[in-house]
């Protein structure tokens, strides 16, 4: 039987205890095209980590979070304004830093799929695929935001029925808390009055040793995944849930990300490094660790905890150093990893992946932590 996308919200709620941001402030961020103001709200805990969000497609803008020696870092890829995600230069890349992904995370082969015996066409954004939702995904999106009395975030927006092709007026809920135990916590929900499809995620590029501070290569890895989901010329997976046994996708014990990227591997290739999904190894619909990334550099640690049954890793293999960011840093190949937890790719068109499917009457819940700590 396939897997719902709809949780039981007392296995959510239940799976982990939090303390939420003791603080959380706004500011103006910038303006878009037709005037509209779009703010940046502050999340800060009692340790004084931080994170920045607008309401400009979700974007999780910073991640500031110490180091060994309890030296904060920004450790988020993006923009120090709103001018820097409405340019043509990124625009055209496409990056989706630190972006919230809606409303199908991933690819769908040939921007189609069926559902109720009717055929869906969606934005072909990505070759002849449709990607991240489309070119006016919700990462593109003007939320709308409110400060929660417990000091988190909570974004709101409907997705009118035909929105880039999907079916359905989609009501759309992500909270985003920063909990005193140095967690950044996001909560998704939706409900819809057409049977749909829904799969949401969040797209920043982490490095632990800084934005703009190099590459992630010597970022060692581990993901609790035995298998993953091979991709074809488009990456889009073939159907297949092949073991990482013996390939350079086996990231059970800790792995540097730039230990087996350059090998002679054709899903490698495929992906000039990795930007496949992992078939994360779970027991019941609760929160479950999913990776855990080290930089031995500045000793900073993040863990993943999900309700999804998959994650994508993906190296930033497509920046090129064209896009500048923060301070002006360059954003250069491979200089930011993404962890997106999700539901696989392609899944209304590969019968046997976990569904995607929301019927109105029910709710899609989802919940991702990451979790920030040091190593000596």
């Amino acid at each position: 039987m396939r897997a719902r996308r709809h949780f039981a919200a007392a296995l959510i709620a239940g799976a982990m205890t939090m303390n939420a941001a003791t603080k959380v402030t706004q500011a103006d961020f910038g303006k878009m095209p037709d005037g509209t103001v779009i703010r940046i709200y502050t999340l800060t805990n009692k340790n004084g980590l931080s994170a920045k969000i607008i309401n400009y497609g979700g974007i999780v803008v910073s991640l500031n979070t110490p180091d060994r020696n309890g030296k904060l870092g920004d450790i988020a890829l993006g923009f120090d304004s709103l001018a820097g995600y409405l340019t043509p230069e990124y625009a055209k890349s496409s990056p989706f830093f630190g972006a919230l992904i809606g409303r199908y995370g991933n690819r769908i082969g040939n921007a189609q799929f069926k559902l109720d015996g009717k055929t869906f066409t969606l934005d072909k954004n990505n070759g002849a695929n449709s990607l991240h939702g489309g070119a006016h995904g919700f990462d593109k999106r003007v939320w709308t935001p409110a400060m929660l009395p417990d000091g988190g975030l909570k974004l709101t927006y409907l997705s009118k029925d035909g929105e880039e092709g999907y079916p359905g007026n989609l009501n759309v809920t992500v909270t985003y808390h920063l909990t005193d135990e140095n967690e950044l916590k996001i909560d998704y929900s939706a409900t819809t009055d057409k049977d749909t499809v829904v799969n949401l995620t969040n797209h920043t590029y982490f490095n632990l040793a800084g934005a703009g501070s190099g590459d992630v290569l010597k970022h060692v890895v581990t993901l609790n995944a035995d298998r993953f989901t091979p991709v074809d010329t488009g990456l889009i997976p073939t159907g297949e849930l092949r073991s990482v046994n013996n390939t350079p996708f086996d990231f059970r014990k800790p792995t540097a990300i730039g230990a087996r990227i350059n090998q002679n591997d054709e899903q490698l290739k495929l992906g000039n490094g990795y930007d496949h999904n992992f078939v994360l190894n779970r027991n019941g619909g609760g929160l479950s660790l999913a990776a855990r990334v080290e930089d031995p550099a500045s000793g900073r640690v993040m863990e993943v905890l999900t309700t999804e049954p998959g994650i994508q890793f993906y190296t930033g293999n497509f920046l090129d150093g064209t896009l500048k960011g923060k301070g002006g840093k360059v954003y250069g190949h491979r200089s930011g990893f993404c962890l997106e937890t999700q539901h696989f790719p392609d899944s209304p068109n590969k019968p046997k992946f976990p569904s995607t499917e929301l019927k109105p009457g029910q709710e899609y819940r989802s919940t991702t932590v990451y979790r920030f700590s040091t190593a000596k």
